[in-house]
């Protein structure tokens, strides 16, 4: 059953009870990167393999989310600041526990290529607060999957 969370700021980031933050180094630049997680939404789920579904809503200020074993998500975009952020809060879920999400998305040049670092901020009950510090290495893992074929994906576009 969706439910609606607790509507909170950018700010979030910084002040969320539970902060995972995982970073990784690519070779592609920070302009190809954001252009990736800003304006092509909808290709998500070809570069990350716990999405199925991103669609911009709202004229492109909010987004619907769908991952894999059917979690869903209606979001806000709340950062699309070129090449260097992009922010969304998580407004409606299925995911039980969770009260609020914020995930940024900064990117800072790192020689040719873009560190990019992935700030997921949640606040939720005792057990989904848990249960996310236990899962900590495996949304590790899913960001570098994620980053790495991202990565492939935009040295493999045209130029």
């Amino acid at each position: 059953m969706a439910r609606r969370l607790r509507l909170v700021g950018a700010d979030f980031v910084e002040t969320a009870p539970l902060r995972l933050v995982f970073a990784r180094e690519v070779a592609a630049p920070p302009g190809a990167v954001f252009a990736a997680l800003a304006e092509d939404v909808s290709g998500w789920s070809e570069w990350f393999s716990a999405v199925t579904l991103v669609r911009p809503t709202a004229d492109g200020t909010g987004r619907e989310v769908r991952l894999r074993g059917g979690t869903r998500f209606e979001e806000t975009v709340l950062v699309s600041r070129a090449p260097e952020a992009y922010a969304y809060r998580a407004d409606v879920t299925n995911a039980p526990g969770l009260r609020a999400l914020v995930e940024e998305w900064r990117l800072t040049p790192a020689g040719e290529g873009t560190r990019v670092q992935w700030t997921f901020a949640a606040d939720g009950t005792a057990v989904f607060r848990a249960a996310l510090t236990l899962g900590r290495s495996g949304l590790g893992r899913a960001f570098r999957d994620a980053v790495t074929t991202l990565d492939r994906r935009l040295a493999a576009a045209p130029a």
